[in-house]
């Protein structure tokens, strides 16, 4: 008998692609909400800007030492795309 894999447990349970960098369910609370949305609602867009250039600069840093940089760079990528958001929203 084989053992699952955790992303074969998540997908199976939700009904839900496993997406490690748009949609980590290790990063969604019980009721659904994900941290990403709490951490914006609390911060303000300034913070929040600061909040999401940080983790670039995180992922950036680390992406050829935990052994998926591709994953890590993708990361990278969501929280820039993230911080030009909330930039946007700040011109407004």
């Amino acid at each position: 008998m084989t053992r699952k894999t955790a992303k074969e447990i998540f997908e199976e349970k939700t009904n839900k692609k496993f997406d490690p960098v748009n949609n980590p369910p290790h990063y969604t609370l019980r009721d659904g909400i994900e941290c990403i949305d709490y951490i914006e609602q609390t911060l303000t867009k300034v913070e929040f800007k600061g909040f999401c250039h940080g983790n670039l600069l995180k992922y950036q840093h680390r992406h050829r030492d935990k052994g998926n940089p591709i994953e890590d760079m993708e990361k990278a990528k969501w929280y820039l795309e993230k911080m030009i958001e909330t930039m946007k929203e700040l011109r407004k």
